[in-house]
């Protein structure tokens, strides 16, 4: 695509550290009025179609294939990034009766835990012209590293603009509807896309290798965001000379780790993983903030994935032994060591709890294509009791890749499997696995799809044909998404023919409905 629609350097900082951009899609006026007057009819005499937003209103495809739109998803997700099939439009009445407009919340996530590096990501998009009097949807910068809703320390920032507005946020962003108190509907239609494979180089107009935090950036967390930052860019993340910190200086930053003041605590921990092995010998110092505020555990969790082997146990022991938000931190601290801290997690692995080989798991796919040695454990992971290791393992291999082989045909394996079992009593989840994802009711084949939706091709694809195949009738509707999505991806004949079969029988009329004669 024409390179000038992508992102800029300081605009991939700015989603990085704020978690949001407000972008232009400049189209036609009345092609938005024309979507507009068919929400406004499809709304007030059908009912919201949810999840048929787009075969009902097939114009509004038009607002996505704009080199705009293409130029910004790539650039955050990749080449291939795909259109999740959930989507939804939001209408805000005039005059609407909830104090505020909303709750502040996160969207219901579909893996089985969230990233902080951009996998997923949504649009907001206006057909209007959005005042702040028109209720737009309200979104905190800053916030979507952050699992605790952080109330009044955030800034609360409501983007306006004309017909065409976009805002690209980071799927974990705290937002909410606001008060409408114009005497006008507000329309905004919220679809969301997910990433295939892991970043190999940069995919936006990158100038420069060192990150610039842009101005008024909330809370601080610089080894988090070079996390992101040169995961975007395919790279690992690189310290200081270990001979550039003298024992005075480590004295004062252990001093600091210590304060009163969390933003003192959180600060010396974001330095000490600027430095690298050099700060090692703090580890147990920073280990005993992975249970403090979540901004300082934050800091203290990437710090550690910086400082080598000595960082690597400390959080190696907190995901073994820490409490349930403990080990979570620890797990996100552990990514960013990257290849030196597989043979640990594979320990992990064969943990007695299933929230620590969960966690295991979770992080072995957050390294990718680097833990192909964690493949045969990760396989085997697939049989474990817990559902939600079993999950996080099959989505590991499908972030992993099929480089050994083994991959596609045990995730295969396993979409079939899950496919078997939709008919039988669910097992009681664990309290910490994501028992409130209700609308996905098949989670193993659910995930099982997406892995194969982006190995499928580098497998035999006969194989793969086959079990997406039997998808297609699988009670889950996510399921059967992805599976159709995952066929259309392979585009083999065999995959075609699957798909034609398919299609003539579950083809959508988005013109018939219950106000419609014939």
């Amino acid at each position: 695509m024409d390179s000038s629609f992508l992102l800029t350097d300081e605009q991939m900082m700015q989603f990085i550290t704020k978690g949001y951009l407000v972008l232009q899609n400049d189209l036609d006026p009345q092609l938005h009025k024309k979507v507009m007057d068919t929400i406004y009819r499809v709304l007030h005499e059908e009912g919201n179609p949810g999840n048929n937003i787009l075969p009902r209103v097939p114009e509004i495809m038009e607002f996505f294939d704009t080199p705009v739109v293409k130029g910004a998803l790539t650039s955050v997700l990749g080449t291939d990034y795909y259109m999740h099939p959930h989507r939804h439009c939001h209408y805000n009445k005039p005059g609407s009766q909830m104090p505020g407009g909303g709750q502040w919340h996160k969207d219901g996530y579909w893996s089985s835990m969230r990233s902080h590096r951009p996998w997923w990501a949504m649009i907001f998009y206006y057909t209007q012209d959005i005042t702040e009097d028109l209720g737009p949807t309200a979104i905190m910068p800053g916030t979507q590293y952050y699992e605790k809703f952080i109330g009044d320390r955030g800034e609360t920032h409501l983007p306006t603009g004309k017909a065409g507005t976009m805002v690209l946020v980071h799927f974990d962003l705290w937002h909410k509807a606001s008060l409408n108190v114009s005497s006008l509907d507000r329309y905004m239609l919220k679809f969301q896309f997910v990433r295939l494979r892991a970043p190999e180089n940069p995919t936006w107009n990158h100038r420069r290798k060192e990150m610039i935090v842009p101005h008024g950036t909330p809370a601080v967390h610089l080894n988090l965001w070079r996390d992101v930052w040169d995961w975007l860019r395919g790279e690992h993340t690189t310290c200081m000379d270990a001979a550039a910190v003298d024992e005075f200086t480590l004295q004062k930053v252990l001093q600091d780790l210590k304060s009163v003041d969390e933003s003192v605590r959180a600060q010396a921990a974001d330095q000490l993983g600027l430095w690298g092995e050099a700060g090692a010998s703090l580890a147990p110092a920073l280990g005993q903030l992975l249970d403090d505020t979540e901004t300082a555990a934050l800091n203290a969790a990437y710090a550690l994935g910086r400082l080598g082997p000595k960082g690597i146990d400390e959080l190696i022991k907190h995901v073994t032994e820490g409490t349930t938000q403990v080990a979570e931190r620890a797990a996100y601290g552990l990514q960013g060591a990257s290849a030196g801290a597989i043979p640990g997690l594979l320990q992990v692995l064969q943990h007695k709890d299933e929230k620590r080989r969960a966690l295991a798991a979770f992080v072995l796919g957050m390294i990718g294509p680097q833990a192909i040695d964690a493949v045969p454990a990760l396989i085997a992971s697939i049989q474990d009791e817990s559902e939600w290791v079993r999950r996080n393992a099959v989505e590991a291999l499908g972030i992993i890749g099929n480089a050994s082989g083994q991959v596609v045909p045990a995730l295969a394996q396993a979409l079939i499997a899950s496919l078997l079992n939709e008919t039988e009593e669910r097992e009681q989840a664990s309290d910490m696995y994501v028992n409130k994802q209700k609308y996905i009711s098949n989670k193993i084949g659910y995930t099982a799809a997406l892995s194969l939706l982006r190995t499928g091709k580098d497998g035999d694809a006969g194989l793969v044909v086959r079990a997406l195949e039997k998808a297609l009738h699988s009670k889950d509707r996510y399921v059967r998404a992805y599976a159709s999505e995952a066929l259309t991806h392979l585009r083999t004949a065999e995959a075609v023919d699957v798909l034609i079969r398919y299609y003539r029988t579950s083809r959508w009329c988005p013109d018939t409905s219950k106000a419609s004669t014939f």
